[in-house]
């Protein structure tokens, strides 16, 4: 797989926009106590990194979620997850966060959110717009719109957040999440089948997961392949991607171009017989 690459356009997907509004006196009173209370009490970065990391990697489970990747544009893109903007705020202390539904259209949900460090007084507000149609154009039933819009306040607000703590902070506590939730030579079998469970599950075939990660055979799904495995579920988890777009896109109209299954099995039946060939290839003299 190619090495995955932050994008500060693609990781952070929305925009960041002013959602200042008339702030009442008591409001404002409010405001500037807290900011007040903030600076009495102010973050020690020490703490911070170890909070967020023994947080980050408590287990396997928690460590899988702090990072997600995403193909787009033939390359895979990779930035903190949800569950690490959660950590990352509760550990860095003296911040003021919001999220809501800010307007739901006939095609599109809007979610806006905030992040403010009270200690620092910087404060960053970002929207992200998530479709409520499928690829037919049918609108979403009200369950589903309920679910996107909440996936859609998750992921502003995990831009707020990241906007604001400084970004040399959260990829090292990424990192060392990854190390937890990948593992190492020793439980490659294990979370490799736990992995392919997951996407199996999802009714995703296993010729399909390797079509995706251009190998071969089960066992030649090595550690990065499974943490790009891991991250991939982070995404469909959080709403950010569906399994549809990442193993059964849409292949474009009116073209002569082959549909996506046929590809796939195209580019599987490749690799099966290259592998197949190097195993007979005679050994040199």
């Amino acid at each position: 797989m190619q090495k995955p690459v932050r994008s500060e356009e693609e990781v952070f997907d929305g925009e960041e926009v002013s959602t200042l509004p008339v702030i009442r006196a008591e409001e404002r009173a409010e405001i500037d106590a807290r900011i007040a209370t903030a600076h009495k009490y102010p973050r020690n970065i020490t703490t911070f990194r170890e909070q967020a990391l023994a947080m980050a990697t408590m287990d396997e489970e928690t460590a899988e979620s702090c990072y997600y990747q995403l193909p787009r544009g033939g390359k895979t893109i990779e930035g903190p997850g949800i569950r690490l903007a959660e950590i990352v705020n509760s550990a860095w202390g003296n911040m003021d966060c919001c999220a809501w539904v800010h307007e739901i259209q006939d095609h599109w949900v809007v979610a806006r959110a905030y992040a403010h460090d009270l200690e620092k007084n910087v404060r960053v507000s970002f929207e992200v717009r998530r479709r409520i149609t499928d690829k037919y154009g049918k609108r979403y039933n009200e369950d589903m719109i309920l679910v996107t819009a909440n996936a859609a306040c998750a992921i502003s607000l995990r831009n707020a957040i990241f906007r604001v703590v400084p970004k040399a902070y959260v990829d090292h506590v990424m990192q060392a999440a990854k190390k937890v939730a990948i593992g190492d030579a020793s439980t490659l079998a294990t979370r490799r089948a736990k992995a392919l469970a997951y996407f199996n599950s999802l009714n995703v075939t296993n010729d399909q997961i390797l079509a995706f990660l251009k190998k071969p055979g089960i066992d030649d799904v090595d550690l990065k392949d499974l943490e790009t495995l891991t991250g991939l579920k982070t995404a469909i988890k959080e709403g950010a991607t569906t399994v549809e777009e990442i193993f059964f896109p849409v292949p474009p109209t009116g073209g002569a171009e082959t549909p996506a299954a046929n590809k796939t099995e195209a580019t599987l039946n490749k690799m099966k017989a290259a592998k197949a060939a190097e195993n007979a290839s005679p050994p040199q003299a």
